[in-house]
């Protein structure tokens, strides 16, 4: 019974985080290629036209500012800071937005928010392919579940600081595109997928500390009485040889009490 329960539990969870990896990839990926739903994952999209240097339309994505459908790239950027959509201008942008960072284009606040969001991201990635591998074994065995469930929690923290972040510096952007008299949206792709990801791992978590304290109290109740019995019949043994010493010697006794007998009637 505790084995199916650990089996069930540990293929859901291999299930839930499978699905995770899907969806942060698509995040991750997105505005690599121009294909469903990488071309429509985006995390900000802000009308940008009437500022000096910006496209008419930009898109912030994970590695990427585009413009709109996530066209026009350019090249990849790791922490891409958010005023790279107008490196070279500025003017016209929500002042908020705009900073002494990255070449007096980014404000203090959205350059290290959007930076840490981003690195915690990666980093919840990393943990949660690890924790796909180590949960391969999980419906087999209360070990492999253990150590999976330490890895998704430890992923599920990374990715609950990263998805708070992203969520707060995108929403606060969007306000103050709005408060400027430009339009902006958030994107239901990136953030869906995000806390669909974020869901999937927590729910994961969950299933693999379950199949890892299934059948544990029994386990350890037969190991005990398997203890028990193997004592109680090392202790018999060593009862019956203890028996079987004292009788020999009484044995001895009664027949060397015997023998003096018969020398003193014979003497």
């Amino acid at each position: 019974m505790a084995g199916g329960i650990r089996g069930a539990m540990g293929t859901a969870s291999l299930i839930l985080i499978a699905g995770s990896l899907v969806l942060m990839f698509f995040v991750v990926l997105s505005g690599v290629k121009n294909t469903t739903p990488l071309n429509k994952t985006y995390f900000l999209r802000a009308d940008t036209s009437n500022i000096n240097g910006a496209r008419p339309v930009s898109q912030w994505t994970y590695f990427y500012v585009c413009g709109q459908g996530n066209q026009n790239c350019g090249s990849p950027i790791p922490d891409l800071p958010f005023g790279s959509a107008w490196v070279g201008g500025g003017s016209g942008a929500p002042m908020d937005l705009v900073g002494s960072h990255y070449k007096n284009t980014t404000s203090k606040y959205y350059y290290y928010m959007w930076r840490f969001g981003w690195v915690f991201y990666l980093i919840a990635l990393v943990t949660n392919v690890l924790s796909f591998f180590t949960s391969v074994l999980a419906p087999c065995s209360r070990l492999a579940s253990g150590i999976s469930g330490f890895f998704v929690a430890n992923a599920l923290f990374w990715m609950t600081l990263a998805a708070s972040l992203m969520t707060v510096t995108f929403v606060k952007a969007r306000n103050s595109f709005r408060a400027n008299g430009q339009s902006a949206s958030i994107g239901r792709y990136a953030f869906g997928f995000t806390w669909a990801a974020w869901a999937c791992m927590f729910l994961a978590t969950i299933f693999l500390f379950l199949g890892c304290g299934a059948g544990g109290r029994k386990e350890n109740k037969r190991r005990s009485t398997a203890t028990a019995r193997s004592t109680g019949a090392t202790g018999g043994g060593n009862l019956g040889f203890f028996r079987r010493q004292r009788s020999r010697r009484a044995g001895s006794f009664i027949d060397n009490e015997s023998q003096r007998r018969v020398k003193d009637e014979y003497a």
